[in-house]
């Protein structure tokens, strides 16, 4: 563990426990990347910085639950993404076409948390293994369903048409695998929400 490591998990420890300072050192650190990437999406620089303000606030409130120190940016850009999203999804006219680059928004913000956000390799590595794992310990049906939805892009019309099942019960298949996946994989909660479990 380099010193630079060290310092910023006694910080985040400090930070845990009602240290203002160290509050002050992650809000240095991240301020003015929330605001850069909220502007991206919303174009509007004080909008933005109300924002990241919020998320800061909001992070300082429930500063018990966030578990490491990985924990604070990626609590921060996902607080970011929903209020980005909330007010994308509030001045845009809901028709189809909006709809779209609402989606698109969606997926870049989602490419932008986790290009933001760094990991360790050996943490990725470990969750790509855990996710692989727990599809292939789902029912049959239900994992056949999850790999067609979420790996083959598929609708849930054709997965209905190609298994011979009612839509219903694609939409059954789907709502139990995200159930049992959330449930095993749930230290991993932010990195399955951006990789899988996103809608």
């Amino acid at each position: 563990m380099n010193d630079n490591t060290s310092f910023e998990l006694n910080l985040f420890e400090s930070f845990k426990e009602g240290d203002e300072t160290a509050f002050t050192y992650f809000y240095d650190k991240y301020f003015h990347r929330i605001t850069a990437f909220s502007v991206q999406f919303i174009y509007d620089k004080d909008e933005a910085e109300n924002l990241a303000q919020e998320a800061f606030l909001h992070l300082w409130q429930t500063r018990e639950n966030v578990e490491s120190i990985n924990g604070i940016p990626s609590f921060l850009y996902t607080y970011a993404k929903s209020k980005c999203l909330n007010m994308i999804r509030h001045n845009k006219v809901k028709d189809k076409f909006k709809n779209d680059i609402l989606n698109q928004k969606e997926r870049e913000l989602d490419i932008e948390i986790l290009n933001s956000v760094q990991f360790d390799t050996l943490e990725l590595t470990e969750l790509e293994r855990l996710i692989h794992e727990s599809i292939s310990d789902l029912p049959p049906k239900t994992r056949e369903v999850f790999i067609k939805k979420r790996f083959e892009n598929k609708k849930n019309a054709e997965i209905a048409e190609e298994m011979q099942v009612t839509l219903k019960a694609v939409e059954a298949h789907m709502t139990k695998a995200l159930k049992i996946l959330k449930t095993k994989l749930s230290d991993y909660l932010f990195l399955i929400f951006i990789l899988i479990c996103n809608n």
